[in-house]
């Protein structure tokens, strides 16, 4: 399986540089499998199509404001994007707090050395420590005082948008949105470098809705990275190697999922990030159970699911390995016409984008 068949062509301006008016009035495109049938809608329309008979399975993990911008002492400008905490606490033998060591990436990279201290404000300042990748990965050292990032990261951090959402005049208007919008109504956990975006069209008032109708709802966690969204590199499909993502499936969802199964509920993953989730876990344990783990899993055609039945997603980058799964799941010259349709009726794309729902 190559690499070159899984590429489009995409129109720049179908790329949604900012949300929706209203989060429930983007578009959705329904995908029946069975009939090979396409069909336009909007996503409030979820409600008409989901009912008693299913478990909706979403991630609620939170963005982080991952993105800093800060000067050396020479006054270069240095940006350091936080990837995740560090999985180690020590460095050179010397224990330190694990929210201070992070792994990042920096940029431009060139300009930094080890012991390089980077000023982000006069509450913040980032060490590097090691260099880990030649991509611009980065061991650093959080330096600042009291007891929690998470707040100081609020103050001092941007929301980190995708490259392709280009602001090329700073907007504080547009940063503001970007707080609220670029993440789920339902998201808890912080630890994302990236929105779960399939997620992002729900509005409490339809998730009320779908409950209302029966529908059951379960919420686990995975922590979206950077690798998700890295371009596939080798050309055949099957040597590539996704980046490790933590997890976690509580006791009561694990419960969930295991009964709707039994009942022959239909179960609906909201985001690939969510497949991932339900799939990992089925794959090393041979059932859904409460766990906190790390998903590596690559699903690519002709992956059999073991979880999930329907998907609701965003359109994906060409070459992007969320652009294999869905095809795993439709078929992948159903989801070529899906995508060649989308672009005939000029779908938004990507994150920001409008949806597709896959039954």
């Amino acid at each position: 399986m190559l690499l070159s068949e899984y590429d489009y062509n995409l129109p720049e301006k179908l790329i949604a540089q900012i949300p929706a008016d209203k989060r429930e009035n983007s578009k959705m495109m329904v995908l029946n499998r069975k009939d090979r049938t396409i069909s336009h809608k909007h996503f409030y329309d979820i409600v008409d199509l989901l009912d008693k008979n299913t478990l909706l399975v979403m991630n609620n993990t939170k963005v982080l404001p991952a993105r800093l911008i800060g000067h050396k002492d020479t006054g270069a400008k240095i940006e350091v994007f936080l990837l995740k905490q560090s999985e180690s606490s020590t460095f050179d033998n010397k224990e330190i707090e694990k929210q201070h060591l992070w792994d990042v990436l920096i940029k431009p990279s060139k300009r930094v050395k080890p012991d390089t201290i980077i000023k982000i404000s006069d509450e913040l300042s980032v060490k590097a420590v090691k260099r880990l990748e030649d991509n611009g990965e980065w061991l650093v050292e959080l330096i600042f005082e009291g007891d929690n990032i998470l707040d100081i990261l609020h103050r001092n951090g941007q929301i980190p948008l995708p490259p392709y959402i280009e602001r090329k005049i700073p907007n504080e208007d547009l940063k503001k949105l970007d707080f609220e919008r670029y993440q789920t109504v339902y998201a808890k956990d912080e630890g994302s470098v990236a929105a779960p975006t399939a997620g992002l069209h729900f509005t409490k008032e339809i998730l009320q809705k779908l409950q209302s109708k029966g529908v059951e709802l379960a919420y686990v966690t995975l922590n979206v990275g950077l690798g998700t969204f890295r371009p596939v590199q080798c050309e055949n499909v099957e040597n590539h190697k996704m980046h490790s993502e933590t997890f976690e499936i509580s006791e009561k969802a694990a419960e969930q999922i295991n009964k709707a199964k039994s009942e022959g509920k239909k179960i609906v993953a909201v985001g690939t990030t969510t497949v991932r989730t339900l799939e990992t876990a089925f794959q090393k344990y041979g059932c859904i159970k409460a766990c906190h783990d790390h998903s590596e899993l690559f699903i690519y055609p002709p992956y059999e699911f073991k979880v999930i039945d329907n998907l609701i997603t965003n359109f994906h980058l060409p070459k992007s390995t969320l652009l294999m799964l869905v095809s795993a799941l439709a078929g992948k010259d159903f989801i070529f016409e899906a995508y060649k349709e989308a672009i005939e009726n000029k779908y938004r794309f990507f994150s920001y984008g409008d949806c597709m729902y896959i039954y």
